[in-house]
């Protein structure tokens, strides 16, 4: 009988992200690889741990010739209200191990979790890729992912929309709105006062102003912010990435006029033409909580819901960390946050949220 298969030997270690050449490596090891994402990047890691004040720690693995054979962005999340966790990727939606080798992922899935422990962070989130080992909980039932082929022109993408929310946008393109794109100073401050003003009539805290221009910073011409005006006045804006010929909405939302006006509608269709001049061919939608509002809109596009699967390790003694606003024991101060006068919120909101990633 032949020997089992002994794992090529690898090297483990925290990338230097400061070094160019460093993140330029691994930038090309993530956008050759088929499962790579946008939060997979060197520049999202970067990003999230300027704007929230977060550590980024980016695990890299290297065969015997020195060449990248696995990665695994994490960030070190700590917050005195939720606990602290190690996320793969923190602020993102997507993340996990990418490498080619299967035998690698048990051995940074392992590295990972020596971190965790040394970190006193007694979770490990782990938000896509392969399963990570037995030890770790698989939950794919929580999140739906929402991604659809973005059509040839503007007539095939109304055809393509399913006939009720067809007909909210043709109402929507008959409005006297204003669309702009762009990532000025302005272009982010009218993006930031109706993001906040959106997540606080949903009942919950907005990021920090720093995480949205330290992502457009770092992702440069491959981010930009896309806002439909009523009379100059911002009522529905979106920040969105551009990557491997998908455009990601990531933060998006409208004031409480956006809904008469159809201005969110306006919005996303807008987009999907503006993508179009941008050479994408997919609009990923990004990840909604089942059964929830937010997943019925998407629905409602034409998207068909692909379930998210993701992974947990908790510590013995520990507990798992759920701060999501859906979780029921929260109701009581979404409700409260809701009513909240916008300037208190968009002061507190950012102390809470920027540990939440």
């Amino acid at each position: 009988m032949n020997a089992p298969l002994l794992a090529k030997p690898v090297a483990l270690r925290i990338a230097d992200l400061g070094n160019a050449i460093e993140r330029a490596r691994i930038g090309a090891f993530v956008h050759d690889h088929p499962e790579g994402t946008p939060f997979h990047l060197p520049a999202w890691s970067i990003a999230v741990a300027r704007g929230c004040g977060q550590r980024s720690h980016y695990l890299v693995a290297e065969n015997a010739g020195g060449d990248l054979a696995g990665v695994m962005p994490l960030t070190e999340i700590r917050s005195p209200l939720f606990g602290n966790v190690l996320a793969s990727a923190g602020f993102g939606v997507g993340g996990g191990i990418l490498t080619h080798d299967p035998r690698i992922v048990p051995q940074l899935a392992e590295a990972a979790w020596t971190l965790a422990g040394q970190r006193k962070c007694p979770v490990v989130e782990v938000r896509g890729g392969p399963l990570p080992g037995p030890e770790w909980r698989v939950d794919d039932t929580r999140y739906l992912g929402f991604v659809h082929a973005l059509a040839e022109d503007d007539a095939a993408q109304l055809a393509a929309i399913p006939r009720k929310q067809r007909a909210e946008v043709r109402k929507a393109l008959e409005n006297d709105l204003d669309v702009a794109t762009g990532c000025n100073p302005g272009d982010i401050a009218a993006h930031y006062a109706v993001y906040a003003e959106s997540v606080r009539n949903l009942g919950t805290p907005v990021f920090p102003r720093t995480l949205f221009s330290e992502v457009l910073r770092e992702f440069g011409n491959s981010a930009d912010v896309l806002i439909v005006r009523r009379g100059g006045v911002a009522v529905s804006s979106v920040l969105s990435l551009y990557w491997n010929g998908t455009v990601y909405p990531y933060w998006g939302g409208g004031t409480r006029e956006a809904r008469a006006l159809r201005a969110n509608d306006r919005m996303y269709f807008e987009l999907m033409r503006h993508a179009r001049t941008r050479g994408c061919r997919r609009f990923d939608f990004g990840r909604s909580k089942t059964g929830t509002g937010a997943a019925s809109f998407k629905k409602n596009w034409g998207f068909d819901p692909q379930p998210l699967t993701y992974y947990e390790r908790v510590a013995e003694g520990a507990k798992a960390r759920d701060a999501s606003p859906v979780n029921p024991k929260y109701s009581l101060q979404v409700r409260v946050w809701s009513k909240l006068p916008l300037w208190i919120a968009n002061r507190a909101g950012p102390l809470i949220a920027k540990g939440l990633g």
